[in-house]
């Protein structure tokens, strides 16, 4: 491996509930009340299309004016979450980037968030030195599940092919992305928002009790892909 693409929310830093209340709070603040079908519909799409662009989920909910008042509302409350809550790496997070890129693994942190939240979650985690580089939706035609963000990263960071790249990330989106773009490892993490079930439909190759252990599999050189059952005994 040469490139790894590591995720954010759900992978490397703890998610919590954060991130599913800000989209709450986003989705009432458009007038569609806590508790109602249709704010449970509209949840439910959510959950569904965790790891996407938020952007882009809004828009799958709402008309572009509406979609765009409510992707600044979730920033709003992402970031007044933060302020009351804090943010933490998933433990071992640190210990797992440092150790990949100690072996001369270059390391790029994707998300699914716009820039100003992405670049929020850095500084108050004090992780811009952590990566070799960092992308969001803006920086691609296509955010997840398309291959743009991973490709993307091969291109700037010099892959000599796509097969020397790992993706690892926490939904079904995330291993879409991966499997799209032609790395050869695709690991999902059991600390976010999907479970085993989703992330192997989804085309992982591994299922990881969390990114800790990604490094030991990045440095073994794993072949990929697996078959689900092997891939299951990893978590």
């Amino acid at each position: 491996m040469t490139i790894a693409c590591l995720d954010l929310a759900g992978t490397t830093v703890a998610d919590g509930d954060i991130v599913e209340t800000a989209f709450a709070e986003a989705i009432a603040a458009l007038g569609i009340a806590s508790g109602t079908a249709s704010h449970e519909r509209a949840m439910s799409r959510v959950r569904e299309s965790r790891g996407g662009s938020k952007a882009e989920i809004f828009r799958s909910l709402f008309e572009e004016p509406r979609a765009l008042a409510a992707n600044l509302a979730f920033e709003q409350s992402y970031d007044q979450l933060v302020d009351r809550h804090g943010l933490r790496p998933v433990p071992g997070a640190d210990r797992a980037i440092e150790r990949i890129r100690d072996a001369g693994v270059r390391v790029c942190l994707l998300t699914g968030f716009a820039r100003s939240t992405q670049a929020r979650i850095l500084d108050t985690l004090g992780w811009w030195d952590r990566a070799d580089l960092t992308l969001c939706p803006e920086d691609v035609a296509r955010g997840r599940p398309w291959p743009d963000l991973v490709l993307t990263a091969a291109l700037r960071l010099g892959a000599d092919d796509v097969r020397h790249v790992a993706v690892c990330g926490d939904t079904a989106n995330d291993m879409r992305t991966g499997r799209r773009s032609g790395a050869s490892i695709v690991a999902g993490v059991l600390t976010g928002a999907h479970d085993r079930g989703r992330l192997l439909a989804a085309g992982a190759t591994h299922v990881l009790p969390s990114v800790a252990a990604l490094p030991d599999l990045i440095l073994a050189g794993a072949p990929a892909p697996l078959d689900d059952a092997v891939t299951a005994d990893h978590g």
